[in-house]
């Protein structure tokens, strides 16, 4: 819309906004990741910031936004000349999930180049967000070959493009923002670590702050130009204040006292690197700059950490994020005892260290932490710490209870308790034969926009991806006939020609996993659970989708249809119970109905099925026939299997082996699992939907 939502006119998400106007005051903070269900107004918050930032100085027809001051020496549209300074508003570039890799880090100028013979460097939206916000909605459902070039720019703050015959380099520091949804999947690690704060978000449950939500948005959609208005005066004064802020910043002084309690911190929460460190010291600093102090408080570090550490200290992405606030509190405490012990066995304090507001660390005018001072302008109220059950996280709220198993259908004995999986574990590589077209991803070759280029062919339909070299080489022998005279090339259609590349895609890995009695037996479970986690751990990381079938008892059921939550299949994998007799070819038929369904919804995500049993089919009439021809049909379909042989012991039946064969797949056993045993070759699924192998 024209008219963005004014920032002052949001409702509640107090800490939501302190996080974005602590970048505003200081953008070395590093961005903000905003995590949060659907629905509660974080693109808004995020699209309304940029109205409050000030205007950037730019050089006068640089499209790098080159700063007048110190221009980059680099630039591709330098070396600029003395003057010619003008001011424009601060972006905010929004960056599409579907967005091609030329659009962000940009390209040659393909027009000129084969209009004209020179070669042009078209900037991409990098270019765009320098010194502004590079805002990405959805950032989990960012494609991976995007992501990794969003690292190189944030860690070395400029972009470097070498593709087709152009080298450039331009300055690209902006300031990161997301916004993601975790029930359709996680970020990588790396990417998580570059967003300097992270903030969770949830609807309110008041009935009054909904309701003021309501009237609020619906007089905006009424007369967006009128509701604006209303806020013009607040709007006016935030803006000041974030000014007034950033002039302050320079001067605030960061002690050796609020640095000893930053360390302290982060060491007993157990941050990887460095970078925590130096995020919570300049996020402190922000918060006493926007407080209107000049040193950091004590209760500058503890907001600092609430926002900074959650999504660093998370070990693995089942972990929930969040931040133990009582532990937080006694680490605050022990380095303020620290210091007072180190400071009482001084003989002498040094000159100037007198405390002129005499109140200790806590005890300075204005507040702590993001409190504006009392006396300050008029502006949103905002918290001096995170609420709890924000820091819970939206996948506390999703995860099931742990809660007493229920009987078995039929009243089977033999339940038992739920187990904890057993500590996870690095797997071997898992992937569906032949070349696929499905959504980017880690797992098996698929042609993709993205990735190496392994040739060209003619476009069918729309042309996307532009084989310089072979489009040439087409349109060469005919220039003499086209009657070419000067520099440029004459390109007709027919000579256009299409890359074709190949990459990896992710898959759908549905795990069909035997909850029976059988499988209860020697304590085999927990070895069970720590397999199949160790599996999920593994689709995450290459970003596939995953759903959960079980079957104990008489029947199977659904625990999770396919998504790219893997938190969510590893929460209810850990309240699964066993017990009961072992409804096998109730299992596989639930799976071949839930890959039928999914192939309607997306028929280029190629299937894997991952089954984990020891083989036995006890469950129903002639259980062991009719799982025979359940497994067939997968067979018949040509789906990838692979079956996980749980059986262990002395004595082995080979049940799980004579299943891999009807599913046309491959077994292999907990231990041929690991990726470092050498208990067997490596078990891709390889040739597994060959004739020769469902023929055997």
């Amino acid at each position: 819309m024209s008219t963005p939502y004014p920032f002052t006119a949001l409702v509640g998400q107090d800490d939501l906004r302190l996080a974005l106007l602590l970048n505003a005051v200081s953008p070395a903070v590093g961005g903000v990741l905003v995590r949060g269900e659907k629905g509660t107004a974080k693109s808004t918050a995020v699209r309304a910031l940029s109205a409050l930032l000030p205007e950037v100085p730019v050089v006068a027809g640089c499209r790098f936004s080159c700063d007048p001051a110190a221009p980059d020496p680099n630039c591709p549209d330098g070396p600029h000349e003395a003057g010619g300074a003008t001011a424009r508003p601060a972006r905010m570039v929004e960056l599409p999930v579907g967005a091609s890799e030329d659009r962000l880090v940009g390209a040659l100028d393909i027009e000129r180049a084969l209009a004209e013979g020179v070669k042009a460097f078209e900037p991409g939206l990098l270019a765009d967000a320098h010194r502004g916000i590079l805002y990405v909605d959805e950032v989990n459902l960012l494609h991976d070959h995007l992501v990794d070039l969003l690292l190189d720019a944030a860690a070395m703050g400029a972009s470097y493009v070498e593709r087709e015959g152009v080298s450039v380099r331009h300055a690209a520091r902006f300031l990161l923002v997301g916004t993601m949804n975790p029930e359709e999947g996680e970020l990588r690690p790396q990417l998580l670590d570059r967003f300097g704060l992270t903030v969770e978000v949830a609807a309110s449950r008041e009935t009054d702050q909904r309701v003021e939500v309501v009237r609020r948005r619906l007089a905006y959609d009424d007369d967006p130009e009128g509701f604006a208005a209303r806020f013009a005066a607040d709007e006016a004064a935030l803006r000041d204040r974030v000014v007034a802020a950033r002039a302050l910043l320079p001067q605030v002084v960061l002690g050796d006292a609020a640095l000893r309690q930053i360390a302290a911190t982060c060491a007993a929460f157990e941050v990887d690197g460095m970078r925590a460190d130096i995020v919570m010291a300049r996020t402190a600093t922000a918060l006493a700059a926007w407080a209107g102090r000049t040193d950091v408080q004590s209760e500058d570090v503890r907001q600092a950490a609430l926002l900074a550490l959650p999504h660093r200290r998370r070990r693995n992405p089942f972990d929930a994020p969040g931040l133990d606030e009582d532990k937080l509190d006694e680490t605050l405490e022990e380095a303020r005892e620290n210091e007072a012990d180190d400071a009482s066995e001084k003989p002498e304090p040094p000159e100037g260290d007198d405390d002129p507001d005499g109140g200790g660390p806590d005890g300075g005018p204005g507040g702590g932490g993001g409190q504006p001072p009392a006396d300050g302008p008029d502006s949103p109220e905002l918290p001096s710490q995170n609420q709890g059950a924000q820091n819970q996280g939206p996948e506390a709220e999703e995860a099931p209870a742990p809660q007493e198993p229920a009987p078995a259908p039929g009243g089977a004995s033999g339940e038992q308790q739920t187990v904890r999986a057993a500590e996870p574990f690095r797997t071997k590589m898992l992937s569906v034969p032949g070349i696929g077209e499905g959504a980017a991803g880690r797992r098996s070759r698929a042609r993709t926009e993205h990735g190496r280029t392994t040739g060209s062919r003619r476009p069918r339909g729309t042309l996307t991806k532009l084989h310089l070299a072979a489009t040439v080489q087409a349109a060469a022998p005919h220039q003499k006939a086209r009657g070419r005279s000067g520099a440029g090339l004459v390109v007709r259609r027919d000579d256009l020609r299409q890359a074709t590349r190949e990459g990896r895609e992710g898959n759908l890995v549905l795990f069909v996993v035997d909850a029976s009695g059988s499988m209860a037996a020697r304590q085999r479970m927990s070895a069970v659970k720590g397999a199949v986690l160790s599996l999920l751990l593994d689709a995450y990381q290459r970003r596939d989708k995953v759903g959960l079938v079980t079957f104990r008892g008489k029947d199977a059921e659904v625990a999770l249809p396919p998504t790219s939550s893997v938190d969510a299949a590893a929460a209810r994998l850990e309240t699964l119970p066993t017990g009961g007799r072992t409804p096998l070819a109730a299992g596989l038929l639930k799976a071949h109905d839930v890959l039928r369904v999914e192939r309607l919804r997306d028929a280029a995500r190629r299937p894997l099925v991952v089954v984990v049993t020891d083989g036995r089919a006890t469950g129903g009439v002639e259980p062991v026939a009719r799982a025979g021809r359940a497994a067939r049909l997968f067979a018949a379909d040509g789906v990838a299997s692979v079956v996980v042989d749980c059986e262990s012991g002395y004595v082995r039946l080979g049940l799980a082996g004579q299943l891999a064969g009807e599913l046309g797949g491959t077994a292999v056993t907990l231990d041929e699992l690991r990726a470092d045993s050498i208990a067997g070759l490596v078990k891709d699924v390889q040739g597994m939907n060959s004739p020769s192998r469902r023929a055997a």
